[in-house]
């Protein structure tokens, strides 16, 4: 690729055995020394040989020409620009199989790198070093992007073969997004003096007075927000409902010192980011404000004070009949295509049957009712469950005045929050787009992200030691995730069971906050709890901090269980490499599901929209 990739003389290639002694030294040094101009060279060659291979040649041949463009240990995750689907294939003769049958149907057009995105250049993921390249091409139905990496072969360090390959659509041809140059020209070009004017029209549009929605989105957190804009833009007739009095109060509501506990740059919504001026840190209430005005600005049809209380699809229709419960007990149906679930990971309060709890005198709530500690300064305090919400409550109470003691049921992972809870965000400090930075998080397959979670959780656990260390000698259990993953991976899989540390660890530590394990309870009496030591806990408040049932359990209340059984689970990986019915067609047609961080939202509401969109379109089959 240049003079500056050569390498000593050396035998012919031999499976299974180096080339010369300390070559892979030799290669890392190479990487090093490859400019943008050598990148982009040997990106094009690669582009160049893969255009090659699927056009015009027999499927065995197409086969055996893949394979040499792809290491033996490969990724190839498409998100709906090849499959239609979001899925990812390991292994150079699948992803070999998988590309040759579905090119042999979708023609792949002008396949080059991406001038708008950062140019080819070195970089480390997930623990390798490897060319990184943003391309573009088109199919025929949709514009569409992705992302190579390149690296050596092991024995042939001048042959460059893909690691990872990521193909997603962008854009429908003839219905992008209408933002920038291809926004609406609306009354800017046309005034009507007579006519209704955009409040009219908004009015009208959200009163589904003579018409229905093409989707109902249910619940207005930043999870319905995220998918409603999306959809908005595409020109897809969208309503969200939510059974708060208003928009935001899904944050609103919360616990009076809630902040949110990563950085703001990580957190921002589809085409509108916080304002530069915010805290690193936002707090609950500004996130509310900012939806309540997410939602006006981006003209979102939105009914507040709405719960939906059954839902029934009609196959011969492909419609479903929606009851919702208003404000005043008045009721209305509608009868949309789509409904798309949006409450969370998970909706409805997980309280555990504890037998002894009826005992106790005074009020027992669910961490989601608890809202400030200053209603309990002076008073004693039992916090169950160790996750983050049992640690900012305790901590909340504390700071009020409150005597409080927390319930341990069983190993929690623990992180400070700067620096160790911020080091998966690595990439969103990077001189780079948002966009940019999303698009990189998408193309990362789940066995990638996992090694490199290991790596980030070794790095959390040595940069915080000596609070680990403290944690232990006063008998909190702690753990790092399963295969020691850390606590996103936990999030990914169960929702919870971690706590970035804001200072209730510390205060744990210092004692200044008690810590009993649930085995060393005898039961709740009627003024706090009794130990099998035989000590006496006095109380005058329990918060459980339980957290919340399964998506599965809203679908089964709402849906029924026959439409429950046939989506399956919701959420985690269980043998798959894309998180379960998230995003994605389900087994129930018509009903689609979205939830996650900010940022998750923010970059799989995209693709749920397509597939909506390219359904509406009859693109593709419900």
């Amino acid at each position: 690729v240049s003079a500056q990739w050569e390498y000593p003389a050396a035998p012919r290639r031999v499976v299974g055995k180096t080339r010369w002694p300390g070559h892979q030294n030799f290669i890392a040094k190479s990487l090093c020394r490859m400019n943008q101009q050598d990148c982009s060279a040997v990106v094009n060659s690669w582009l160049d040989r893969f255009s090659g291979a699927i056009v015009g040649k027999s499927n065995e041949q197409v086969i055996n020409d893949l394979a040499e463009l792809f290491q033996e240990d490969s990724y190839w995750r498409d998100a709906l620009a090849l499959s239609w689907r979001l899925q990812t294939v390991t292994h150079n003769q699948s992803i070999c199989s998988a590309l040759r049958d579905l090119t042999a149907d979708i023609a792949i057009t002008d396949l080059q790198l991406d001038v708008a995105a950062t140019p080819p250049r070195i970089v480390s993921r997930a623990g390798t070093d490897a060319i990184e390249a943003f391309v573009q091409f088109q199919t025929d139905v949709a514009h569409c992007r992705g992302i190579l990496r390149l690296t050596p072969d092991a024995q042939e360090p001048d042959i460059w073969r893909a690691w990872t390959l990521f193909t997603a659509m962008d854009q429908l041809i003839g219905f992008e997004e209408q933002i920038n140059r291809s926004r609406p020209r609306g009354q800017s070009y046309s005034r009507d003096f007579r006519g209704p004017n955009w409040q009219d029209k908004r009015v009208s549009s959200a009163s589904y007075d003579s018409h229905h929605p093409d989707v109902l989105v249910v619940g207005g957190g930043h999870a319905g927000l995220s998918i409603a804009a999306r959809l908005t833009q595409l020109g897809v007739d969208t309503l969200v409902v939510d059974k708060n009095r208003r928009v935001g109060d899904s944050w609103r509501n919360r616990y009076h010192a809630l902040t949110l506990h990563n950085q703001i740059h990580v957190n921002h919504l589809p085409y509108m980011p916080f304002p530069p001026t915010w805290p690193t840190y936002v707090p609950k209430d500004m996130v509310a404000l900012w939806f309540e005005s997410y939602a006006a600005v981006m003209e979102l049809n939105f009914w507040t004070e709405s719960e939906v209380t059954a839902a029934v699809y009609d196959p011969g229709r492909s419609r479903w009949t929606v009851d919702i419960r208003q404000s005043g007990d008045r009721y209305r149906q509608l009868e949309p295509r789509h409904v798309i679930m949006a409450t969370g990971v998970s909706g409805i309060p997980n309280l555990p049957e504890i037998e002894t709890l009826a005992r106790f005198d005074g009020p027992a709530v669910h961490s989601s009712q608890y809202n400030d500690g200053e209603d309990w300064s002076g008073k004693n305090a039992l916090v169950l469950g160790c996750g983050n919400s049992g640690h900012d409550i305790a901590q909340d109470l504390y700071a009020s005045g409150a005597n409080v003691t927390m319930i341990q049921r069983g190993p929690s992972l623990v992180v400070n929050l700067e620096p160790s809870a911020q080091i998966p965000y690595m990439l969103y400090d990077e001189n780079r787009s948002t966009d940019e930075c999303d698009f990189i998080t998408a193309s990362m397959p789940m066995p990638l992200t996992k090694k490199a979670h290991i790596q980030f959780t070794k790095q959390a656990r040595d940069t915080d030691r000596k609070l680990l260390e403290g944690l232990e000698d006063i008998g909190f259990q702690l753990d790092l995730g399963e295969d020691d993953t850390g606590w996103q991976f936990k999030y990914l899989t169960r929702g919870g069971g971690y706590y970035f540390n804001v200072g209730c660890s510390d205060l744990l530590v210092d004692g200044k906050i008690g810590l009993v394990q649930y085995d060393q309870i005898d039961g709740f009496i009627s003024s706090g709890m009794k130990m099998k030591d035989g000590r006496t806990i006095d109380a005058d408040i329990v918060i459980l901090a339980t957290g919340y049932k399964l998506q599965e359990h809203l679908v089964s209340k709402l849906f029924g269980d026959d439409v429950c059984s046939s989506v399956g689970p919701i959420w985690g990986y269980g043998d798959t490499l894309e998180l379960r019915n998230m995003y994605c067609q389900t087994g129930q047609p018509g009903l689609w599901f979205i939830a996650g961080s900010f940022a998750q939202c923010r970059i799989n509401s995209k693709y749920l929209a397509l597939q909506i969109k390219a359904i509406e379109q009859g693109l593709m089959s419900l």
